[in-house]
């Protein structure tokens, strides 16, 4: 994937807010777009032109919720909602409807650029010219992630996941067998530090266990180790993306 300048979205109605973050991401280097309300977000960030969206949740006609709901029927785009301080319960059904990270208002601009780049990283893996290592294919009883194409089936049938959801899988089946708990999670998947206040990994994880569904036994693909992290306990078939070819 090229070093492309990132196409960012920000939907807020906050008019000066919208006009800060402009002036802000675009000295970062960003390619900046705006919006007022939910219904003209929602058509641009479908539009396929943008790799991020900078969601606010508070929105005219439709809200921020709203919008994430509907965007996440037809597209994978990374989105960062933006949420009121104290308003926990919008940001577990932020990260519900597929979020792929959040950011409590006020918030530094210092911060929101470094979880916008922590969600670039994961939207773009192997840059062009960056050492890395390879894209690799794993496969384990019906399921087949193929990080080479970013998509994930099981029995043949696509399974949709968030770019978060993505790499969390991709973690685990990595330290297939192994337990992880959420601070090496949060660091690796999410980019940041984990905080004993942030719910985010597990709601990341309630995602992925819904979407993927249960063995065919019944059994959890990925099981819950108490007051500690998780656990994808099966063997996972690893090949590299060469091997396929």
């Amino acid at each position: 994937m090229s070093n492309a300048m990132l196409r960012i979205l920000v939907v807020d109605d906050d008019r000066e807010v919208c006009h800060l973050l402009n002036v802000y991401l675009t000295r970062e280097g960003m390619n900046v777009q705006v919006a007022h309300d939910g219904r003209s977000g929602l058509k641009l960030a479908s539009s396929g032109q943008h790799d991020l969206v900078v969601l606010d949740v508070m929105l005219p006609q439709l809200t921020g919720l709203q919008m994430l709901k509907e965007l996440r029927i037809n597209s994978p785009i990374g989105v960062l909602m933006l949420t009121a301080r104290g308003e926990e319960a919008d940001r577990i059904i932020a990260l519900e409807y597929g979020a792929d990270d959040y950011l409590v208002k006020p918030f530094n601009p210092r911060e929101l650029v470094a979880r916008i780049r922590a969600l670039e990283r994961r939207l773009r893996p192997w840059p062009d010219g960056e050492i890395s290592r390879a894209p690799e294919r794993f496969q384990i009883d019906d399921l087949i992630l193929d990080e080479g194409t970013r998509t994930c089936r099981r029995e043949q049938e696509l399974i949709d996941l968030t770019t978060a959801e993505f790499e969390l899988l991709s973690f685990f089946l990595r330290c297939s067998g192994r337990i992880v708990n959420r601070k090496e999670l949060s660091k690796q998947v999410l980019g940041r530090e984990w905080s004993p206040f942030d719910r985010s990994i597990d709601v990341h994880v309630s995602n992925l266990r819904r979407k993927l569904g249960a063995l065919a036994e019944g059994a959890e693909r990925i099981r819950a180790i108490r007051n500690v992290g998780y656990i994808y306990a099966r063997p996972v078939t690893i090949a590299s993306i060469a091997d396929h070819v």
